[in-house]
C-alpha cells in the first residue's frame, strides 16, 4: 500500500466534511470539552497500516481510526468530570466525523468552538485582540 494512503484517504473525508457535525457539539458542554481535549491530544498514525476490509465510506473511516494511535485514558483524563458517558460521547463524535483520526476536528466544529471562546470575553478585549492580530 502506498506510504501516504492513510493521509490521502483522510483528506477525502476532510474535503467532503459536512457542517452538520456542528450540531453534535452545539450547546453540549461535555462534547465541546471532548473536542478541545482531542485537539490537544498526542495522536499519531501506525507505522504499518492494517489491511482495509472494504472500500465503503464506513470501512475506510473505521480503517483510518484503527491506524490512529492515542492514549484514550490520557485523553479522558484531560476532560473535566469524565465518566463512562464521556467515553460514549467520544465514540459518538468519532462516528459522526466531528473528530478526525489525526488529532484535528471537523473545520465547522473548529470554527464553532472558536466563536464560543470569543463570546466569553468582553467586547473591549475582543476589539484589542482583533487589533493585535
Amino acid at each position: 500500500m502506498r506510504k501516504n494512503a492513510w493521509q490521502e484517504k483522510l483528506n477525502v473525508f476532510k474535503e467532503d466534511e459536512r457542517p452538520e457535525a456542528v450540531l453534535m457539539v452545539a450547546g453540549q458542554g461535555e462534547l465541546m470539552r471532548i473536542a478541545v481535549a482531542w485537539m490537544n491530544a498526542e495522536v499519531t498514525r501506525t507505522k504499518r497500516l492494517t489491511r482495509r476490509r472494504g472500500d465503503s465510506e464506513s470501512d475506510v473511516w473505521r480503517w483510518l481510526w484503527e491506524n490512529a494511535r492515542y492514549d484514550r485514558a490520557e485523553l479522558l483524563a484531560r476532560i473535566p468530570n469524565a465518566t463512562s458517558r464521556t467515553e460514549k460521547n467520544l465514540d459518538a463524535l468519532i462516528a459522526n466525523r466531528a473528530l478526525y483520526p489525526d488529532g484535528t476536528v471537523n473545520s465547522f466544529v473548529g470554527r464553532y468552538l472558536k466563536e464560543r471562546v470569543v463570546k466569553l470575553f468582553p467586547q473591549s478585549i475582543r476589539k484589542r485582540a482583533k487589533g493585535a492580530a
